[in-house]
């Protein structure tokens, strides 16, 4: 009796873990198409042919807070990529309210361009800086959530450390809070404001300290 109900509860388990392929490919599907589409927000510039020589460096240049807003939300998208890729490196189940979670995740990852776009085009006005950081600090917690539901619905893999789990609550968390951060500020100091959204790109794919020291604690305990 015990043999036949672990071979049930395992075909429970494939069974609830089947069609992951599907969820890995349209969610990288949709961060590709994002990714894609940041660029098209930047337009080659229309100029008289007999004019190029003289008037395309400057509209080159003015088109310089476009590609700055576009290489911002570029890394960002792949430091998003980067997390949910390895959070479901570790979540092995699904349901239909994770499923539904993972798209509104990539509803908020889709929406990017035209946030992008905004803060390109107006790189000086205090709402288009305001909605550009607000969209990434719903992204985040959106992310949150999806870990939250997955790690307190049995959908992790049961050999997932709980210390890591605590780790990726802890640093998803910071996301929205820097962001958040980011709009205060912005009301007295657009560069600043920006800056964050930089600093935030670059404190999430540049691995610190504690993070390594956290992973090779995690290997050894693998190993053990």
């Amino acid at each position: 009796m015990a043999n036949e109900n672990q071979i049930v509860t395992k075909e429970k388990e494939a069974s609830a873990a089947h069609g992951n392929e599907r969820l890995f490919a349209f969610s990288d599907g949709v961060f590709a198409i994002t990714i894609t589409l940041l660029v098209l927000e930047i337009k080659v510039p229309e100029i008289a042919e007999e004019l190029v020589a003289t008037e395309l460096p400057q509209a080159l240049l003015h088109l310089v807070p476009e590609f700055v807003s576009h290489i911002i939300s570029f890394f960002v998208l792949g430091v998003f990529w980067v997390a949910h890729h390895n959070m479901f490196g570790h979540i092995k189940k699904h349901d239909h309210v994770l499923l539904w979670l993972n798209i509104i995740f990539l509803l908020c990852v889709a929406s990017i361009p035209f946030p992008t776009g905004l803060l390109g085009k107006y790189p000086n006005e205090q709402i288009t800086v305001a909605i550009y950081a607000g969209m990434w600090a719903i992204t985040a917690v959106v992310l949150e959530l999806l870990w939250w539901y997955a790690t307190t619905h049995g959908m992790v893999d049961q050999d997932t450390d709980p210390d890591f789990i605590t780790f990726v609550h802890r640093h998803i968390r910071k996301a929205p809070i820097f962001y958040l951060i980011s709009i205060g500020v912005s009301f007295f100091s657009l560069t600043i404001s920006k800056f964050i959204f930089i600093a935030v790109a670059i404190f999430y794919i540049l691995p610190n300290p504690l993070e390594r020291k956290h992973y090779k604690t995690l290997a050894r305990r693998f190993n053990q």
